[in-house]
């Protein structure tokens, strides 16, 4: 056999699907495999997949047809298919019939008996589909490698209750299960005894987390609370919130917690009332403005950035302006926008006023537009401020650059070294642009 075994994995999605891929990789490298960047040269690649957008589905298709050659060249290359995706039955059968090369297809709630599956494929030769259509109870322990060593993802609860109707989420990764708050904090003291600094919470709906400690019933606010008061963890984050569920507790806590960021993802996802039923969103405008003034009265400086769907069924041109409109009342800092696309097996799939396609690339390029106007009037009134910033690493783009992110999750470039990667530094911010910040490191 083999001695110097080599995976990899490419992950599309969510930090859900991340940190998944984060499980995965403490799997294989317990197992005796190291990481590579190139899939040439693995012996194992992972494709960890998402079903929220069409263009990940597309990807996903094209990259499973390039996987086909190495196959061809090395018959014991192993090719695994896994995360949202996988738990719809008409994906599983489109690969069965096209993409017969596939030897692993597993799904979101068995990750923790891939080690059992691969053993199987490796030493049998068989090929597997092994897809859970329900989550069992949560598993505890699993193995991680982390991308980076001072921040990491935690996951906190799993699955959605929320059915908005253009999601499948719930369909593909369950009913809401919240993990035991004490397990939570035992991983993040055992994070920060590694050198983690800071910890991003995740869950598909965060805020509507509900576990069971010994005192009784612990809400997400109590979570951070909790947190606040472990010993070298120096930043809280998390992903993602919805807006029916952030709670006056939530904020209070935001005042109350020097170690949780001043920085809130709220996805509002149209600015119509009429949009937003027929989403099933369970708020409307007026609720999620006020939100957003209670937000920006308990902490001013706090930086707000959100979700927003273009052409969901039925959305008239007052629609439109009335989302286009409500951009322009919050003034987000950052907006991840995209254009609605028909997920089988969601409600919205199956209304029948869909709007043209050219209708929503019209839309959509007005609304990047307004986004983007905001997002570099907020960066540019950052110049001349000193922000400390948790530095990642050399900047993608420039290896004598180094980049890191603010309390309010900004990116802000500056001149350093390597070395100061995994610290914090204080920089002077010397230029505010669309998407970044630059600045210089003040000694």
């Amino acid at each position: 056999m083999k001695e110097d075994k080599k995976f990899h994995i490419q992950t599309m999605g969510c930090q859900m699907n991340e940190r998944d891929s984060e499980t995965l990789a403490g799997m294989l490298t317990g197992l005796g495999y190291s990481k590579t960047e190139n899939r040439q040269e693995a012996d194992v690649a992972i494709i960890n997949t998402c079903s929220v957008r069409d263009n990940a589905d597309k990807r996903f298709f094209g990259t499973l047809g390039q996987l086909k050659k190495i196959k061809e060249q090395r018959p014991d290359f192993v090719v695994c298919v896994c995360g949202c995706m996988m738990q719809q039955q008409h994906i599983i059968d489109r690969i069965k019939e096209k993409y017969p090369w596939v030897d692993i297809i597993f799904g979101t709630h068995n990750i923790h008996e891939f080690p059992q599956l691969l053993r199987s494929v490796t030493e049998e030769k068989r090929k597997i589909v092994d897809v859970w259509d329900e989550a069992g109870e949560i598993i505890e322990g699993m193995p991680s490698k982390r991308l980076y060593k001072f921040k990491a993802f935690v996951n906190i609860m799993y699955g959605c209750n929320n059915f908005c109707t253009y999601c499948i989420v719930p369909y593909t990764r369950g009913r809401e299960r919240s993990r035991h708050p004490g397990d939570i904090m035992k991983e993040v003291r055992d994070l920060v005894a590694d050198g983690v600094r800071e910890v991003t919470l995740l869950g598909q709906n965060v805020n509507s987390y509900r576990g069971m400690s010994e005192k009784g019933p612990t809400d997400f606010a109590d979570l951070i609370y909790m947190l606040q008061e472990v010993e070298g963890l120096e930043r809280i984050r998390f992903m993602t919130s919805h807006p029916k569920d952030l709670s006056d507790k939530l904020i209070q806590a935001y005042r109350d917690c020097s170690k949780l960021c001043r920085n809130i993802h709220l996805p509002v996802q149209s600015g119509s009332d009429d949009v937003l039923k027929r989403m099933n969103r369970r708020y409307d405008r007026a609720k999620y403005l006020e939100l957003v003034n209670k937000l920006r009265a308990a902490v001013p400086e706090i930086s707000i950035s959100t979700d927003i769907i273009v052409g969901f069924p039925g959305e008239t041109e007052q629609d439109f302006e009335d989302t286009l409109s409500l951009v322009n009342e919050v003034g987000y800092d950052s907006a991840f926008t995209f254009l609605y696309s028909v997920r089988k097996g969601t409600p919205a799939a199956e209304y029948e006023d869909q709007v043209p396609e050219e209708v929503k690339h019209r839309r959509f390029n007005r609304l990047v537009d307004a986004v983007n106007t905001h997002s570099a009037e907020k960066n540019a009134a950052m110049a001349g401020r000193t922000e400390r910033i948790l530095v990642e690493g050399p900047s993608r783009h420039n290896k004598k650059t180094m980049t890191g992110r603010t309390d309010g999750f900004k990116v802000v470039d500056f001149e350093g070294d390597s070395s100061l990667a995994g610290t914090f530094c204080n920089v002077e911010i010397t230029q505010g642009k669309t998407f970044s910040l630059v600045g210089r490191l003040v000694p």
